[in-house]
């Protein structure tokens, strides 16, 4: 089966996303099926409104587009890209079992599932460091392998979903004019809202 499709049947599959921006509307497939850690907290997050009145803090052509850090709500703070969820704990929900967030937020990196970076998926966002990821992740626009946990070099980055429907906004917001790959004029995440869990 293609790494672009849930191997989960589609009824009583994994959840959706739906991320309400400035810039319109995207859906994604959250795969709860194969990083249930990275994919319980990212849902625990959205269904704590910890990503409204967010903002994109560094979008690039080509590549990518990243969010989710909280001090991103002033949408010119130096320390954007800086910041996580607060320490705690949330439900796994693919085993019922408590999770942790720990050391400024991060949980540990679920490198189990070999989707790559391609266009269309969302990734963890981290420090360069093991077991830094919290609640940035990033939007791929180009074929990002080179990103993958499994692939040679330093930078690894789990993919945890896919975006269906609204890539045509996704890659606009890529192309937005920029100045140190900050949008000028900022793209608000209004909400996300998470279904089929």
């Amino acid at each position: 089966m293609g790494r672009g499709r849930s191997r989960s049947p589609r009824r009583g599959g994994n959840p959706t996303a739906v991320f309400e921006t400035t810039e319109g509307s995207f859906e994604a497939e959250i795969f709860l099926d194969r990083v249930p850690i990275t994919a319980s907290s990212f849902i625990d997050l959205c269904k704590t409104g910890f990503y409204e009145g967010i903002h994109f803090h560094r979008v690039i052509p080509g590549f990518m587009n990243q969010f989710g850090c909280p001090h991103a709500k002033d949408p010119k703070s130096r320390r954007a890209g800086t910041g996580g969820p607060p320490d705690g704990t949330f439900e796994n929900l693919q085993t019922g079992r408590t999770e942790r967030r720990s050391n400024g937020g991060n949980i540990k990196d679920e490198n189990i599932s070999k989707d790559s970076n391609t266009p269309g998926t969302l990734s963890m966002a981290n420090t360069g460091s093991p077991n830094t990821g919290g609640s940035q992740f990033f939007l791929n626009v180009a074929n990002n392998n080179n990103l993958d946990w499994f692939s040679p070099g330093a930078s690894k980055h789990p993919v945890f979903g896919k975006v269906t429907s609204g890539m045509d906004v996704v890659v606009k917001i890529s192309k937005v004019e920029t100045r140190d790959d900050n949008p000028v004029n900022p793209i608000k995440m209004k909400r996300i809202t998470i279904s089929g869990i």
